[in-house]
């Protein structure tokens, strides 16, 4: 994320002044919505519309399995879905307009999943998190529905894993930018458990925020929790956007004073200061 900063002349009387110009950049933060199982890009377009309106390019899109490719719902696999969201993610990365150093993932239970493994594909800054759903890494291939066949999955989700067992868990303890992980509060579909072991795994991310949206359940079915939910969502987002472009003119401003006081350094006895 650049910010410009130009060295100016202003013209007064006779005489110029001299002057520095900072401005926003031209490239953009961008920002991919993963919607999650049984899900599809709708659900993540007023959020969308929200983040632009803090200055963020963003795309949704509907995973291989959902909307106009729902004849694969019963035979679409992990492996095939991941393989859609690093084409998605390379396509917005590719926009002109995108600052390819400052891209934010936003991920909803299966969505936030293969938005976790994604970050040891290609780089993330920004990661969110809305009830990650987690799996074993057994069966990677397989149909993402029969995932669920064996009825092992629910105990799993229960139980403690330890990050270096598990390839999201893994993912997210590799994972060095920022996180934020939103719970909701009745999750009957992805219990406590597994947001504490995500949290867990975050260990080396630069900041990690935690929230848990009163009164939600897994599909945040009313308006006042998704309200919530967006609300957290995108005062987070304008807080990292903000705060990245903050440090960029904070360092740029302090090597363009360096610079000015080099310029201002006279050797001893090159210039004398006037008698007053």
């Amino acid at each position: 994320m650049n910010v410009q900063l130009e060295s100016v002349d202003i013209a007064v009387d006779h005489d110029l002044i001299g002057a520095t110009l900072l401005s926003p950049a031209q490239s953009l933060p961008g920002v991919l919505f993963v919607h999650g199982w049984g899900g599809s890009q709708e659900h993540d377009l007023v959020r969308a519309r929200e983040a632009v309106g803090i200055g963020c390019e963003c795309l949704t899109f509907d995973l291989r399995g959902h909307e106009r490719t729902a004849s694969q719902w019963e035979t679409v696999s992990r492996e095939e879905n991941l393989a859609d969201l690093v084409a998605a993610y390379d396509w917005l990365v590719a926009r002109p307009q995108v600052d390819p150093a400052s891209i934010a993932l936003v991920g909803i239970s299966y969505g936030g999943y293969l938005a976790s493994i994604l970050t040891t594909l290609r780089p993330v800054r920004w990661l969110a998190l809305r009830s990650p759903a987690i799996y074993q890494d057994e069966g990677w291939q397989l149909a993402k529905r029969q995932l669920h066949a064996d009825g092992t999955l629910a105990a799993y989700r229960r139980s403690r894993i330890a990050w270096q067992d598990n390839r999201a868990l893994r993912a997210c303890a590799a994972f060095r930018g920022d996180a934020l992980v939103v719970e909701a509060e009745h999750d009957d579909i992805v219990p406590h458990a597994v947001t504490a072991n995500y949290v867990h795994a975050f260990g080396q991310a630069r900041s990690l925020t935690k929230r848990v949206i009163a009164g939600a359940d897994h599909a945040f079915t009313t308006k006042l929790v998704q309200k919530a939910y967006t609300d957290v969502l995108i005062k987070w987002l304008h807080e990292m956007v903000v705060g990245a472009r903050g440090e960029v003119a904070k360092a740029k401003m302090s090597a363009r004073k360096q610079e000015l006081r080099d310029a201002e350094r006279v050797a001893p006895g090159e210039r004398q200061r006037p008698h007053l």
